[in-house]
This record gives structure tokens, sequence and C-alpha cells, in this order.
């Protein structure tokens, strides 16, 4: 006598197969995730048109010009010429200390469900220069500086987003005039520069003061330059992050904003305060993408990012990677009533179980741009639990069975909410659940005859 109808292991081999097919949509959907986000930051960039792109600031440096011989070899009538010239050169001073205070004033634009942090910052400082004693080490001596040729220069990336009234700088109390361009090498050559007579600094320090406005995107970043760097950031804006090289000394973040220092010295950065070369050719900077967001930080900079306290397309793709999760459970569930219960669970109806569950992610991700994560994970697992406890009432016969997939399912959703909201136990919390998992499938299959042998040899 022959047993009727597939072994419970050939069901189970059927099971794991239409598992593995579910990869194929699951996969779609993360796809579906990472365009989605492509189009938010770009719908982010589109939002922060006009506005200003992320921001680095840099400077003052004091440019003191010279003039140097150059020499070069040239042939002529077959003979190996020297010829000498004089080439102007310029001598870059950074501060001996610097002390820049900046003031963040937040903003949300939305447009459709797109949203971007745009910002509003008030830079203001002081920054004391003083001629180096020992100028002759670096093969100048102070005579061939041409002091009254000396610039300020000042580092902005994105110097459109320079507002409201003229930036304003002074050297010693003497109001300047400002020019466009010969930023800063941090910053692209992008900023904005002025002339200046700086003979004074033969015989005393230099004092500047000075104060622009300017917008910005996402974060803003100092590139430290003095030998000794203060700079001191507010902001009401409550969910800052702290990249870099460089992070605060000092910090404090509440509900109601954030105020951050650091300080750096050019030994951190591991250059000298004196520098020569060149001059510097006044050209408009490559801005490339001066919109996006995503750069990350340099190793010699100070940076504070103006985050969203929740990365919806994060969350999704992190949800997307539980799918075989959430199918390897609700399949085991079917096959426990099949081969115990003796329920029948044909093919199609494992795929379609498994088409509910790979829908309840595309819910997830479309209803999270509406309305948020939380709020769409509600509505998307309440959707699916109602349907897949509807549908397996039929499948499986009972409405009790129904309920305990229902039940099955609100336990897996409410398990993954939790493995998202605490990431740094993700992995503990899955580990015992797929223990727990196994161990009961192991007790209610212990007597299970998979192969189907053992009942041909009892008859």
């Amino acid at each position: 006598m022959t047993t009727e109808g597939p072994t419970p292991g050939r069901k189970l081999a059927m099971a794991i197969l239409i598992a593995m097919l579910l990869a194929i949509p699951l996969f779609a959907v993360y796809l579906l995730v990472y365009d989605r986000q492509e189009q938010s930051n770009t719908a982010r960039a589109s939002i922060a048109e006009g506005w200003g792109g992320p921001q680095t600031i840099a400077g003052p440096v004091l440019v003191l010009p010279y003039q140097a011989e150059a020499t070069e070899t040239v042939n002529e009538g077959g003979r190996q010429v020297v010829r000498t010239s004089l080439v102007w050169r310029e001598l870059t001073l950074a501060p001996q200390a610097a002390d820049l205070r900046t003031e963040l004033t937040p903003e949300r634009r939305r447009r459709s469900i797109y949203e971007a942090v745009l910002f509003e910052a008030v830079a203001t400082g002081t920054a004391r220069f003083a001629l180096p004693t020992d100028l002759a080490r670096f093969g100048i001596t102070a005579d061939k500086l041409a002091y009254d040729r000396a610039e300020l220069r000042f580092g902005l990336k994105d110097a459109r987003g320079l507002f409201g009234r003229p930036p304003e700088v002074s050297a010693d109390g003497r109001r300047l005039i400002l020019q466009p361009g010969k930023g800063s090498p941090a910053t692209g050559n992008s900023g904005f520069f002025t002339w200046l007579d700086a003979g004074s600094i033969r015989t005393q320090p230099m004092t500047v003061g000075f104060r622009y406005a300017f917008r910005g995107n996402g974060w803003l970043a100092l590139a430290p330059q003095a030998g000794d760097t203060r700079w001191h950031v507010t902001s009401k804006w409550p969910h800052p992050s702290f990249q870099g090289g460089f992070l605060p000394t000092t910090q404090r973040i509440s509900d109601d904003g954030f105020a951050a220092t650091w300080r750096v010295g050019n030994l951190a950065l591991g250059r000298s305060l004196v520098s020569s070369g060149d001059v510097v050719p006044d050209t408009r900077p490559e801005t490339g993408d001066r919109y996006a967001t995503a750069l990350p930080a340099g190793d010699y900079e100070a940076r504070v990012d103006l985050i969203s306290p929740v990365d919806l397309y994060s969350q999704v793709n992190r949800s997307v990677k539980y799918g075989f999760l959430f199918i390897g459970f609700t399949f085991m569930a079917f096959l426990m009533f099949d081969v115990i219960a003796g329920v029948r669970v044909a093919t199609v109806e494992y795929l379609l179980v498994g088409a509910g569950l790979v829908l309840f992610f595309v819910m997830l991700l479309a209803f999270a741009e509406v309305i948020g994560f939380a709020a769409a994970y509600i509505v998307a697992a309440a959707a699916i639990i109602g349907l897949l406890a509807a549908y397996s009432a039929a499948v499986l016969r009972s409405w009790r069975r129904g309920g305990y997939i229902a039940a099955l399912l609100a336990a897996l959703y409410g398990v993954l909410y939790v493995l998202l909201s605490l990431e740094a136990y993700s992995l503990l919390i899955g580990s015992l659940l797929l223990f727990a998992a196994l161990a009961g499938v192991m007790y209610l299959t212990r007597n299970l005859d998979w192969s189907g042998l053992r009942s041909q040899s009892a008859t």
C-alpha cells in the first residue's frame, strides 16, 4: 500500500522553492526603495535651488605678494642658456588665533511629499595675524614683501548663498571693500577677498574682524587654518550630527536646539602657519553639483549636519532585509497545518500568501512617503494581516486557524518594529527568535515521518 499525495519532505521542499522564488520580487522592492530615495534626493536638491548648497567656510588668511628670482634653462643656437627673471609669488599667513561664532537658523521646506532642511547662517569672528620672526627660514626677507598689495581671503564653498547686507570686514578697525573670488583651496577657491595695506604688521599684530550671512542646505563645515581655532555654533535644530576629523570639545543638545564648540590647533592640522607659492589665478570655481548633501566629511574639517531624525528610506530598506523572516515563518505555519492537521495547501496558495507578504513592503514605502514611517507601518501591517487572515481562514477551512495566522503575523510585525528601533540589538533579538522558532518546529514535528518510509515499512 502506498501513501497518497506528496510526502511531508516534498511539501517542505516545495515551500522552500516557492520562498526562494519570492526573492525576485523582494529584490525588486529593494530596487524600488533605492529608486525612490534617488528621486527624493533629486527633489531635495530642486527645493534648495537658488538657496545655497552644503557650505564650507574657511579663513581668513593674509596673502602678501613678493618678488623672487626664477631661473630657467633654454636652448639657444644649440647651447644651454640659463635665464633669470623676477616673478610674483605669494606668502600666505594663517592667523595665530581665530575665534568664530556661527548662528544657524534652520528652515523646513516642502515640495509635494518631499522635504529639505535648509538654513540661514550668520558668521562673525576675529582673527589675529603676526609676521613670523623666523621668516628667513622660508627664504624670504621682510623687506621683499609688498605690504601695500596684501589681500585678506575668505573661503565659502557656495558663494551664491551670500544674502542680506554685504559682508563686513575690518582690519585694525578700518572698514575694507570686498571683491568676489580668490577664496580658499578648501572651498574650491570660492569666496571673497579684499585688498589692504598691511604695513602695520611689520611692527605689531593685526586684528581682523568680520561678519557675513549666507544660506545653505544640509550641513555646514569649517576648514580650520589658524594656530588656535575656536568655533562656536548654536542652532534651534534639535537633531545635529557632528562629522569630520574634529569633533566638538563641548556640546549641548536638547529639544530646544544645540550648542557646540570646537578648538583645533595647527599642530593637529599638520601644517605650518606660513606657506608660499605661485600667484593664485582669479578664476571662477567649478561648482559641480553644489546641492549634493551626501558627500562624506573631510579628515581636516569640523562639520555639523542638520539631519532628519527618521530616515524613512533607510528604515524601509532595513525592513525589506527581513522579508525572508516573514515568508519563512508564515510558510512554516501553513506547512504545519498541512502535514500535522491534514489541511492541504496548494502551491498557488503559497504563492498568493507570499505575494501578500511582499506587498507589505511596497505599501510601507508608499504610505511612509506621505504619512511618516510609524503611521505607515501600522496601516500596512493592519491591511496585510487582515487580508492574509481572511484568506488563511478560507484556505485552512477554519477561522480559528486564520486567527492563528493573524496572531503570528502580528507578532512578526511587532518584532520587526522592535528590531528596526533597536538596531544595536537586532542580531541578538533575531537569533533568539530563530532559535525559538526552530525549537517549536522540531517539537511539533518530532514524530513526523518526513520521507514516508516509516509508514511503508509498517505495512
